[in-house]
């Protein structure tokens, strides 16, 4: 237990800035959903067991539409495509983590793969239980925001048109933190430079999968690089 203890006591201040962007995201997933007429039990119920994120807000507008599902499981793709490239990224830290490793994998985020992949935990701390915690208090935030959502959302009534902008706008928040806390700029710019150059060459419907690939090649090409610029 104290292992356990120690381990969520020092992965809580890196969630900190999720914790603030996803009660907001949360409320605001909360609320489109409760104005489509769904209760606080299929809110939470998405939250826990999709919890995805862009792709609950897209979601919305395909329950709401009726259930096709080859256009579901493609815009999934599209929209979440990342994700499988988070994945193969985490590999080699997740690795020995045994029973943790599917929960981990489940609850990878983009902001969850970001504290993953520059936090470390404090002497002492076991790695397992504190990349454990950081992405259970994320997943807990999501649940959390998205109920007092739906709650609100049954008592206030106004017009939700452009509220799922605030997933756009934490996206801009953590990379402006992520910038201002690296050092190692390379894959920032890989990142950004990658997404822009396949945007102009696939088009905005489908340039996800294309920059993604650039991107796991630019970063495998220039991984000494990048190691050696964390190092210095």
């Amino acid at each position: 237990m104290n292992t356990k203890w120690k381990a969520l006591k020092s992965a809580f201040p890196y969630t900190i800035p999720v914790l603030t962007g996803y009660l907001v995201l949360g409320t605001a997933f909360g609320i489109l959903m409760n104005d489509k007429g769904y209760s606080s039990i299929w809110v939470v119920l998405v939250s826990l067991f999709i919890y995805a994120g862009s792709m609950q807000f897209v979601a919305i507008s395909l329950i709401a539409s009726g259930f096709n599902p080859l256009y579901t499981c493609l815009m999934t793709l599209m929209v979440n495509a990342r994700h499988l490239f988070y994945g193969i990224a985490m590999l080699t830290k997740f690795k020995g983590m045994e029973k943790k490793k599917p929960y981990l994998m489940f609850g990878l985020t983009d902001e969850t793969f970001s504290i993953l992949c520059s936090a470390q935990p404090p002497e002492g701390v076991d790695r397992g239980w504190f990349m454990f915690f950081i992405t259970l208090l994320d997943h807990i935030y999501w649940v959390t925001g998205s109920l007092i959502g739906s709650i609100v959302g049954g008592f206030i009534t106004f017009n939700t048109k452009g509220i799922d902008f605030v997933l756009t706008a934490l996206f801009v928040v953590i990379f402006v933190d992520q910038w201002r806390s690296a050092k190692n700029h390379i894959p920032v710019l890989i990142g950004v430079g990658s997404s822009i150059l396949c945007r102009l060459l696939f088009g905005a419907g489908n340039f996800i999968i294309p920059s993604m690939i650039l991107i796991v090649l630019l970063v495998t090409i220039l991984q000494k690089k990048i190691e050696g610029r964390d190092l210095a």
